[in-house]
């Protein structure tokens, strides 16, 4: 099981159903975990009398609401899981996940679902004041340095943007990684993501070819054995 960090104060949401279905789409098992202050995922992701927290399939993937930490999602599911392991006193469902993707907002959150464990870490942001400082700020009270990978929304990206990330994230326990993915904002994929949620639909169809290349190098930088020609297959509905 390979455990996934999407760090930031930055909306994510729409982002990581995109990439939890891709790699749904070649054919991996997927838990989603969204911990953040917003739960935006209880509202966007159908679910049939949803309670406080619970454990939702939508197009085939798993979607976790509501949960404070790794241990309350084992009790509902009934599993030990092996930090990067796979499960161990697993019940007759034999729920075996191939990768968790996590949304976070909160310092506490990476403390309690253990992410200093994590397969990887990524930071999440626009270039808007609130994304930026807020996102940083999550990061301001780690006892141990966290290893994490730029991924940044923008209309335009400059130099002097990531500079300014790089300035302000000065003293924090944070190791960059040496490259950067860059998704540019465009008003027709937000238009995309209303229509879809409306229909109840994760598709691909109508987003920008910006965005699907992003999401294709996330998922190859995920998974390595993935060639980005069949990551680009995956994206085709």
């Amino acid at each position: 099981m390979k455990k996934i960090g999407f760090i930031g104060a930055y909306d994510k949401a729409n982002f990581i159903i995109y990439i939890a279905k891709i790699m749904k789409t070649l054919n991996y098992k997927v838990l989603v975990v969204d911990t953040s202050s917003v739960q935006k995922m209880k509202y966007i992701i159908p679910s049939v009398n949803p309670t406080k927290s619970y454990i939702t399939e939508f197009e085939r993937i798993d979607f976790a609401i509501g949960f404070e930490n790794w241990e309350e999602i084992e009790r509902y599911l009934g599993v030990k899981f092996d930090t990067n392991e796979k499960p161990s006193q697993i019940k007759e469902n034999k729920i075996i996940y191939d990768y968790v993707f996590i949304d976070i907002d909160r310092s506490e959150k990476i403390e309690s679902f253990e992410m200093e464990t994590a397969d990887k870490n990524y930071f999440v942001t626009s270039f808007d004041m609130f994304s930026l400082k807020k996102g940083i700020n999550i990061f301001q009270d780690l006892r141990i340095p966290i290893n994490l990978t730029k991924i940044l929304f923008s209309y335009e990206t400059s130099k002097e943007d990531e500079e300014y990330l790089d300035y302000i994230s000065l003293g924090s326990k944070i190791n960059w990684n040496e490259y950067t993915i860059y998704f540019q904002i465009l008003g027709e994929d937000n238009k995309v993501f209303e229509e879809n949620q409306r229909f109840e639909k994760i598709r691909f169809r109508k987003l920008s070819a910006n965005y699907k290349e992003s999401l294709a190098y996330v998922v190859q930088d995920i998974n390595r054995e993935e060639s980005i020609g069949k990551i680009r297959k995956a994206m085709k509905d």
